[in-house]
């Protein structure tokens, strides 16, 4: 096993990847965005949110698939929604001119459709322990395909949705030359490959860290691995609310969580197959991300915009929540 400190240096490096990678991807989306003449919130809620997503997704397959770790997936996409819903508009709106505008599109459609989202997969998880439970554990049971798929389902409802928006919308078109076409797609593809390099090292680092520590290696995932894959998603969101474009901001919050949840948890399943899942571990950080959406959804809808004082209360609970992280690595509390 390799030392902390090689460890450490290789997630610093993993994170410098995935950066650059996430830049290419995002850079590429969002022009290719604007040649197909999508309007803002699509752009912020799906082609922005999947671009920035792909580190979680990469997370998910590669956790599952390669390490048999579905729960350091599960525990980097999690940490990463939590991390996406009160430090990412917190940040937006302490660095915007003035409050951050939320917007009734962004309220009354994405934030419900993201509380549906967070409600859905925490429902297969039960319907897991219900119907498919694992001989001689406490609360386990395996995840499915036709589970998972139901998750993907409820995506492709979401993406119908969007598809009605785009269809009523009148946006412009930036047209590409088929050369400048051709270079964002390269763009597009290349950062995708820097993302899933940077992400297999940052997979094989947490789980160094789980052993050197001797901790579940999800806790590595929902602080550490979290936060770096979640870079994308805040450069993206302070961008787009220093430009005063809160739709875009909050959009791509949303619609990255919603892919996070309903997209990336599923194809490691899909791909490994029936996977088991402890409903005792995931009932804690299912808990915290529905307290946090409630946070969010409630400072979003007062006044239509999240104000300073807001953004200050939702960082000082995130850093809360990687409090209570820190005192269950160290065994202090032991709810996980």
């Amino acid at each position: 096993m390799a030392s902390v400190p090689v460890l450490l240096g290789v997630g610093l490096v993993a994170t410098a990847i995935v950066w650059a990678g996430s830049s290419w991807l995002e850079g590429a989306s969002g022009t290719l965005a604007e040649h197909y003449a999508l309007p803002r919130l699509i752009q912020g809620a799906l082609i922005a949110a999947v671009g920035s997503s792909a580190p979680e997704l990469a997370s998910a397959i590669i956790s599952t698939v390669r390490y048999g770790e579905f729960e350091l997936g599960v525990g980097v996409i999690v940490g990463s929604a939590v991390f996406n819903i009160l430090v990412i508009p917190a940040l937006s709106a302490l660095l915007a001119d003035g409050t951050l505008d939320t917007g009734r599109d962004v309220v009354y459609k994405e934030a419900q459709f993201y509380m549906l989202s967070v409600a859905s997969l925490f429902l297969v998880l039960s319907f897991a322990v219900i119907y498919n439970p694992v001989e001689g554990t406490d609360l386990s049971g395996n995840l499915t395909r036709p589970l998972a798929l139901s998750l993907l389902a409820l995506y492709g409802l979401y993406v119908f949705i969007q598809y009605l928006d785009i269809s009523e919308s009148n946006v412009t078109a930036v047209t590409l030359s088929l050369r400048d076409l051709l270079v964002e797609w390269g763009k597009l593809l290349a950062g995708i490959a820097l993302i899933i390099a940077g992400v297999e090292a940052l997979v094989w680092s947490a789980i160094g860290l789980g052993d050197a520590f001797g901790t579940p290696s999800f806790l590595w995932g929902m602080t550490v691995v979290a936060a770096a894959t979640s870079l994308p998603d805040a450069l993206i969101s302070v961008a787009a609310a220093r430009i005063d474009e809160p739709a875009v901001s909050l959009g791509n919050v949303l619609g990255s969580n919603i892919f996070d949840l309903l997209v990336a948890i599923p194809a490691g399943v899909l791909l490994a197959g029936a996977t088991t899942v402890s409903f005792t571990d995931a009932v804690p950080m299912m808990g915290f991300l529905v307290i946090a959406t409630i946070v969010l959804f409630t400072f979003a809808r007062t006044s239509m915009e999240i104000s300073d004082g807001e953004a200050s209360a939702m960082l000082v609970m995130y850093f809360a929540f990687v409090g209570w992280l820190l005192l269950e690595s160290v065994g202090v509390v032991d709810y996980i």
